[in-house]
């Protein structure tokens, strides 16, 4: 599993030698089980027996590691926290890959197991509410999916039948098996046999390709002067245009689960911003963005981003961390995103693991595939 972050040169500066590796590591093992500052005989009581190991030396890591800006003592009689670079750290140089428990197995087999994605508009948007909620329960955070944008569409099938007064139904199937049914007006009357092949051109010409690579090309043929002349072109680029036009507006849609969830976090304890948090999370078109921001440019495939802190500019998000993933249609760019949002102090390597497999069993579904490869 690949990941990815969003970490600044000025954010790399210092780096903790091994010892100092250690000690981190256990404040943040520690924070991360209880929520508590971690103090030195915590610490002490991990090391308990290994040579080299004084309190002295423990408070003297500790030290350094507060003047790196990895921990901060949030009351002077208070151990340690980890902050938001302690963690960039943690995340970028000493996590290791974690298996996903059968009971996580299991709760993510039950959503996608057995799967046959619903026809119709509504079954993907079913799909991305399911998929939002498991995230969510998982977590025990907030589970956040945003679906392809209608651009993205990528047409199965098309068909017209004529119905009376010169109106002709538009029957689209678009991936996965998504059944979109549109009536148009045409400016001349059309047998059914000229909409059949009208039909048939256009499946040949376009099944495959996403509405923008449609749209373009049937601009491009529109200016051609051999379309004037040919009946069953013009005919088939007109349908086209008619039954295809104005589904590709617009950006995809954003199901959030889970929000109530950060109300019982100690970490939100602060009323103005949790106030001013919730509002991030209702504005839609701000998600979008973040999402396509953490996942824009993965080099690899299943890349699993993670933004912390201060990496984020809004001030209410500073205390929070954002664990996310593109999913694909075929070998194209990412259609889509997912991920859990939380406070910082959460289950960095369990949660980029739920999140990875989550997104590979969405292409899954979406590329109408039995089983992962």
């Amino acid at each position: 599993m690949a990941s990815r972050n969003s970490r600044t040169p000025a954010q790399a500066e210092t780096l903790p030698d091994a010892r100092g590796q250690f000690v981190l590591g256990q404040i943040i093992r520690e924070h991360l089980r209880t929520g508590e500052p971690v103090g030195s005989k915590t610490v002490a009581e991990r090391c308990a027996g290994s040579a080299g190991w004084s309190a002295a030396t423990i408070r003297n890591v500790m030290g350094d590691l507060e003047e790196a800006g990895l921990v901060e003592q949030p009351h002077t009689s208070a151990g340690r926290v980890p902050t938001d670079k302690g963690y960039r750290y943690y995340v970028d140089h000493m996590l290791n890959a974690a298996r996903l428990s059968k009971n996580d197995l299991d709760a993510i087999d039950r959503t996608f197991g057995g799967e046959r994605h619903e026809a119709g508009a509504g079954g993907q948007s079913r799909l991305m509410e399911r998929v939002s909620h498991l995230l969510s329960e998982l977590s025990e955070n907030v589970g956040i999916v945003v679906s392809p944008p209608p651009a993205e569409s990528r047409l199965q099938h098309i068909e017209f039948v004529a119905l009376a007064d010169g109106r002709v139904l538009v029957v689209t199937v678009f991936a996965p098996n998504v059944i979109q049914n549109k009536i148009v007006r045409v400016g001349e009357p059309l047998s059914q046999d000229e909409l059949e092949r009208a039909a048939r051109y256009l499946n040949a010409e376009f099944t495959g390709k996403s509405l923008n690579v449609i749209r373009a090309e049937m601009l491009r043929v529109m200016r051609e002067e051999k379309t004037l002349y040919d009946r069953l072109l013009r005919n088939a680029i007109l349908l086209g245009e008619s039954g295809l036009g104005g589904e590709s507006e617009g950006a995809g849609q954003v199901f959030v689960d889970g929000a109530s969830n950060i109300l019982s976090k100690p970490d939100f304890a602060d009323v103005a911003r949790l106030r001013e948090l919730f509002r991030t999370l209702e504005e839609k078109s701000r998600l979008v963005e973040i999402l396509n921001e953490c996942v824009a440019g993965d080099a690899a495939r299943y890349s699993v981003s993670v933004r912390i802190g201060r990496e984020f500019a809004a001030p209410a998000m500073q205390t929070c961390a954002l664990i996310t993933a593109p999913y694909h249609f075929g070998a194209g760019a990412a259609a889509g995103a997912l991920g859990v949002f939380g406070p910082m102090r959460i289950e960095y390597a369990r949660t980029m693991a739920v999140v990875n497999y989550v997104a590979q069993r969405v292409e899954q579904v979406l590329g109408g595939r039995a089983s992962l490869v």
